[in-house]
């Protein structure tokens, strides 16, 4: 559940219903699978052997792997670049937790499209609000992770992500019993061949990085918590599943909702903010439904910003392990969260810093830090004779997966790098 909430968050939620709108719909839907199935699954296996063999964090995991530390460049790629996505992220997580509190007071009544337009450029525009909400779910992510793993991120996480679904499958339902829904179902799930592009494709391929955390020694850090009789194959394919199956709900959630009301599905990242409450306005119970969405997008949030900061957390405290006073897990969690609201500040009051580190960590830093993993997993493990002494790989599929570490994976992230970057645009 800790792993899985890891991976569900803003990206399942917020982006994925947006990209995939902007993109056609279903097309992008069948791509996204496959890109989850061929990319994903190999990349999200690899980060939780390396913690699980290694017993360790992204500082440790790879110096004891290889045995030197020639890798250390890896693991400090990691803990940055959870650091950077922390910056931007609770600023997001600071909007969700705002419309959630708007929405308790059933701030939005009578808003149309153009008010809640505006009503958002006014919440952004308002720093210090946008700071008081930004450090709110900072103070609550730091109060979990005050406790050990157990009694903290483990605990929760058997609490929020059952109540993440249940929400989900309440919102489905009420949306999707909606006249004029099913035209929203079928541009989600209806498949187009002749949509298929390659801008669809690439945009399938980073999303599929995004939503499933991949890249930044989250799944490193809880693959180190991880039983010895744990099977790497089975948590995998549950945290995928979990993770794809609140994509799709999220979809539909919000495309039945769009359609039934003729609003535009290819709104962009303003579609949760300003669309969706001008639909709630107008459906039987605006208020709880209303309540319902933000509270999800909220629950969705703190699940991700847990997994974030302990990257951090974890990394401080193995790095400082060999000090005459190494600092203890609280001395840790004090400091991470003294920087995160400072890079907080930061991005609220320069939004160029957040657009920045928006871009830099979804663009570069994930999709190198995967490539180093493939590339580490694929290509130096081997020689050692630690990767293929897993049991949990088979002959015939340990071949398929090396294959796929070695060179699908690299060939993937470079295209998706030169993309994001601007280098090339893929013409549809």
């Amino acid at each position: 559940m800790a792993a899985a909430g890891s991976a569900v968050g803003l990206g399942n939620i917020w982006k994925f219903p947006y990209v995939a709108g902007e993109n056609g719909g279903g097309a992008f839907l069948v791509v996204y699978l496959l890109c989850v199935l061929l990319f994903g699954m190999p990349l999200l296996m690899t980060e939780f052997m390396i913690g699980k063999r290694s017993g360790k964090s992204a500082y440790g995991a790879f110096r004891e792997l290889s045995g030197n530390n020639s890798w250390q460049w890896l693991s400090w790629l990691c803990m940055l670049t959870a650091f950077v996505i922390m910056g931007f992220y609770f600023v997001v997580t600071g909007w969700c937790f705002n419309y959630l509190v708007e929405a308790m007071t059933n701030a939005f009544s009578g808003f149309g499209t153009q008010e809640l337009t505006a009503h958002f450029d006014t919440i952004q525009s308002n720093k210090l609000r946008m700071v008081g909400f930004g450090i709110l779910p900072v103070i609550l992510t730091a109060g979990v992770l005050w406790f050990d793993v157990n009694k903290g991120i483990e605990r929760l996480s058997k609490i929020l992500m059952p109540l993440l679904l249940g929400l989900m499958l309440l919102m489905a339902g009420v949306v999707l019993m909606m006249d004029g829904s099913s035209a929203g179902m079928r541009f989600f799930l209806r498949f187009d061949f002749a949509q298929i592009t390659p801008q669809v494709i690439m945009e399938a391929m980073g999303q599929c990085f995004f939503s499933l955390s991949i890249g930044m020694g989250a799944l490193i850090t809880y693959g180190s918590y991880m039983p010895k009789g744990q099977n790497v194959i089975a948590t995998s394919v549950q945290v995928i599943v979990l993770d794809t199956l609140v994509a799709l709900m999220a979809g539909l959630i919000i495309f039945p909702a769009v359609f039934a009301f003729g609003f535009d599905p290819a709104e962009g990242p303003q579609l949760v903010f300003v669309v969706l409450p001008a639909i709630f306005e107008q459906m039987t119970l605006p208020w709880l439904s209303s309540v319902l969405f933000f509270a999800l997008l909220c629950i969705a949030a703190i699940t991700s910003t847990i997994s974030l900061m302990e990257v951090v957390v974890a990394f401080i405290c193995e790095a400082s392990a060999t000090n005459k006073k190494p600092l203890n897990r609280r001395q840790a969690v004090l400091i991470v969260s003294a920087l995160v609201i400072a890079l907080l500040v930061t991005c609220v009051f320069l939004p160029g810093v957040f657009t920045y580190s928006d871009l830099v960590s979804a663009c570069v830093m994930m999709p190198l830090g995967a490539l180093g993993m493939a590339v580490f997993v694929g290509w130096k493990l081997p020689k050692k004779g630690v990767q293929p002494n897993e049991k949990w790989l088979k002959r015939w599929s340990r071949k398929f997966y090396l294959f796929v570490l070695r060179f699908i994976v690299p060939i993937a992230i470079l295209l998706i790098v030169l993309n994001g970057l601007g280098v090339f645009k893929l013409s549809n």
